[in-house]
């Protein structure tokens, strides 16, 4: 690495100002009340001695115990018998036991939530998708006499469409575990919107669903909105919960970005490893939009993301700790279910945090790196504070709800390398 540090060694990081961005905070400020007094209104069809599934999705959802307990009260109430259903397709290593570790990391387990949990891989084919997709289902949720379908609405990182992460994206692809997720991504993401709704349309002819529960969330990552849907209302309000969550989500205030470097990145972050919407890298032709980007770097993966690096393929350079940290199985697993190699291609590995700073500003396109436009971020999911140079400043969008430090700040590393920069008190 001697001849690497020696090109990369002198290239000038600039100062940067701490920056305060504010986002739509609209919050929901009781979950369960307001969840349980929705719940009473719509009276989902649950019945005495009835097993109701809930879907229990992978990812780190705001308040998550608190909206999974507050349906398992209301099906108790109504004299309903619920069990905790991992409705997550492949992830946790297409493993039960590996789905089960998964969402106890998330609060969900039997002992917190007062009710089994059934894992299992085992699906059945229950029909048939009208694009000739065959629609699988968890074993345990056919067996069920009825399913509550819980997920967070979201805009998802790979495609664009009236379904992207959701309620018909679980019936889809979180039920169907690895067999079904498989089948449901094997026409590519360029079909995946078109693909999604069509299992989803018969998945609903076909399931017993007795309700949805759906949250938004704001900027901040906090529960901005919970809805609770008949089976008939699912297809219909979807897509404008989706528009919805667009208005909502964070975004970094700038339309183009010379050099962006990613503190962190993880699975219990976004399910490619950083929400592309707000970096504006993609892995798939079938996604768009986000800042304009340069050149990117990753400093690290995340302890929860048990060693699935996807989304590493998207960057420009890596340092040698988030290498040593990947298990190339469940990133490759996923990458392979999922269609898309493009997330999970290694990119240039370089020994410390601050070689890649250093690497993305000398190909970033500004000879006098003084003048880039360089944004450090913690990760896709807090971006209430990043740092930005002076340039960067200086190309905020007109408009952006922002606060800006007055003193300029050294990039700061410790003696291995390592950025100390989100060390700083915020």
């Amino acid at each position: 690495m001697s001849n690497l540090n020696t090109m990369l060694g002198g290239v000038q990081i600039p100062p940067v100002f701490r920056v305060k961005q504010r986002f739509l905070n609209t919050v929901v400020q009781n979950v369960g009340n307001t969840l349980r007094l929705q719940l009473e209104q719509h009276a989902p069809p649950i019945h005495e001695g009835d097993r109701i599934a809930i879907t229990c999705g992978s990812r780190g959802l705001d308040r998550y115990p608190d909206i999974v307990r507050t349906v398992v009260n209301y099906i108790i109430q109504r004299g309903g018998q619920p069990f905790l259903l991992p409705a997550m397709g492949s992830h946790g290593g297409a493993t039960s036991q590996g789905q089960r570790e998964l969402l106890a990391r998330l609060g969900i387990t039997e002992q917190s939530m007062g009710v089994p949990m059934l894992s299992s891989m085992d699906t059945v084919q229950v029909g048939t998708a009208e694009n000739g997709q065959p629609i699988y289902i968890n074993r345990y949720a056919a067996e069920a006499d009825g399913i509550v379908l819980l997920n967070r609405i979201k805009p998802h990182t790979s495609f664009r469409g009236a379904y992207e992460s959701g309620l018909v994206k679980m019936m889809a692809i979180g039920l169907a575990n690895q067999r079904g997720a498989e089948a449901a991504h094997g026409l590519r993401y360029e079909n995946m919107a078109n693909n999604i709704a069509a299992i989803g349309r018969a998945a609903l002819q076909k399931l017993n669903i007795v309700c949805a529960v759906a949250s938004i969330e704001n900027g901040y990552g906090k529960v901005a909105e919970l809805h609770v849907l008949h089976p008939n209302e699912v297809l219909s309000r979807e897509p404008a919960l989706l528009q919805r969550a667009f208005h909502l989500m964070p975004r970094i205030y700038l339309d183009e970005i010379d050099a962006l470097v990613v503190s962190e990145i993880g699975k219990d972050i976004s399910g490619t490893g950083m929400d592309t919407n707000i970096v504006g890298r993609f892995h798939t032709i079938a996604a768009s939009g986000g800042p304009r980007v340069s050149k990117l770097g990753l400093l690290d993966l995340s302890l929860r993301s048990d060693g699935n690096a996807n989304g590493m393929g998207l960057a420009d350079f890596v340092t040698k700790k988030l290498f040593q940290k990947i298990d190339f199985a469940p990133t490759y697993m996923n990458s392979l279910t999922s269609t898309e190699p493009n997330s999970t291609k290694l990119p240039m590995v370089l020994e410390n945090d601050r070689l890649v700073v250093q690497a993305c500003l000398k190909l970033c396109g500004q000879l006098d790196t003084y003048r880039s436009r360089l944004v450090f971020i913690r990760n896709t999911k807090n971006l209430n504070y990043v740092y930005m140079s002076g340039a960067a400043v200086g190309a905020i969008c007109p408009g952006a709800d922002v606060e800006v430090d007055e003193v300029e700040t050294d990039v700061h590393f410790d003696t291995s390398g390592n950025l100390r920069l989100f060390d700083l008190p915020s």
